[in-house]
């Protein structure tokens, strides 16, 4: 996103990136869900820009962020592009293959799951709250009520 912010600079147009809480560069904690909050925190800036008079052209979020932009168009209906690169379409796929197979019965029985990165470092921590809100976020749905008018794209980035 850093590059794709940079080439639209180098074209004479201006970008505001930024990461949600807990997401890359940004502090607080990285939570599992979280999806309808990062769109609402998106609407806190488009209004920010709205009341500077600026105009919105379009939303772009990578990955988490391309469902935040999906989420955000379904809800609010006030920008005419969003685009998604690479987001998860399916919200249930990768979850096992991230959690374990017994993700279930570990929530179930500790309330959570600490998940930790290849060298044995905590990453984040996975709460049956946290679970529930990615299981339930229905980004089909979402696709489905963002209007005509919008143009929205999804765009897979295969990175060699």
């Amino acid at each position: 996103m850093v590059n794709l912010a940079a080439a639209f600079e180098k074209e004479g147009i201006s970008a505001f990136r930024f990461d949600f809480a807990g997401n890359g560069e940004s502090e607080g904690s990285f939570q599992y869900g979280n999806y309808r909050r990062e769109a609402d925190d998106l609407r806190a800036i488009v209004e920010h820009f709205h009341k500077e008079k600026c105009f919105i052209a379009a939303i772009v979020g990578h990955s988490k962020g391309g469902n935040a932009v999906l989420l955000y168009a379904s809800n609010y209906k006030d920008v005419q592009t969003v685009i998604n690169i690479s987001g998860r379409f399916n919200l249930e796929r990768g979850i096992e293959g991230r959690l374990g197979r017994d993700f279930k019965e570990k929530i179930k029985h500790n309330g959570f799951i600490d998940v930790r990165n290849r060298k044995g470092r905590f990453e984040y921590r996975v709460t049956e709250e946290s679970l529930m809100d990615r299981l339930t976020t229905d980004t089909r749905g979402s696709c489905q009520s963002i209007p005509n008018s919008c143009r929205s794209g999804i765009y897979i980035l295969i990175r060699s």
